[in-house]
């Protein structure tokens, strides 16, 4: 037997892999930590022999926060789920790599999300770096693991959430008086269980029409809005390209 109330539900992760929202609560937080990290990285390089790090992020199947903190620090690339890559896509930045390392901007800093690749693991990267960097540079390796999980909300976060919550209550209340009748509720609509979502503006999807908008297999969306930013991340790190590649 069904229970037909009404549900609303907000989108909260750090991997920003929730269908039918732009951005999930508690993903700002995750990636400004991410982003802390990741300059500590970069701020030790300049001070140690260590010329480059290969940096493993969270956000399973998705690569949001890897590809977004590449282009906040300046990392020279991002490997991530949603851009399919090979070896000679890795051989192409290894290349870069030794290219750079001749210059006086010797550090590097490489990003991979955790599960952008079943075979080319962070220790595989750090391996292929290290042999063929014929003694240029040398490499190492850091998983930031659980360093993103936790810690004081942002601002944007707090205030996000605050007003998801205050809206998702305002949109429960409106809907219970709609199907209230003789002390019972009984709601099964479509649009009797929603989820509150942020894109250009906040907004109630269905959550029976988010199907068709979900990776099942790997609990995250089917198109991501933020891979058009790639292009960005190469351009700056001076691989040769410009935004419209």
């Amino acid at each position: 037997m069904r229970n037909c109330i009404i549900m609303c539900v907000i989108p909260v992760t750090i991997s920003n892999n929730v269908p039918g929202t732009d951005f999930s609560l508690g993903f700002d937080t995750a990636l400004n930590a991410t982003m802390e990290s990741c300059d500590h990285i970069k701020q030790s390089a300049l001070g140690t022999n260590c010329h480059m790090f290969i940096v493993e992020t969270m956000g399973g199947y998705c690569g949001y926060l890897a590809m977004v903190t590449s282009i906040a620090v300046g990392a020279d690339t991002a490997h991530i789920f949603e851009d399919p890559f090979n070896i000679h896509d890795l051989k192409a930045n290894v290349e870069h790599m030794m290219k750079k390392m001749k210059t006086d901007m010797q550090r590097g800093l490489v990003l991979r999300n955790e599960k952008c690749h079943d075979h080319y693991t962070t220790e595989f990267l750090y391996n292929l770096y290290l042999s063929e960097s014929k003694a240029i540079f040398n490499c190492r390796t850091n998983v930031l693991g659980h360093l993103q999980q936790g810690g004081i909300p942002t601002p944007s976060d707090q205030n996000y959430g605050t007003k998801l919550g205050v809206k998702a209550m305002l949109w429960v209340s409106e809907k219970l008086r709609e199907v209230y009748r003789k002390g019972r509720v009984f709601a099964n609509a479509p649009h009797s269980a929603c989820m509150i979502s942020l894109k250009k503006a906040v907004a109630f999807s269905p959550v029976t029409e988010l199907k068709k908008d979900t990776d099942f297999k790997h609990h995250t969306q089917r198109e991501w809005w933020w891979l058009s930013l790639r292009p960005m991340l190469k351009m700056l790190a001076n691989y040769g390209i410009s935004m419209t590649a």
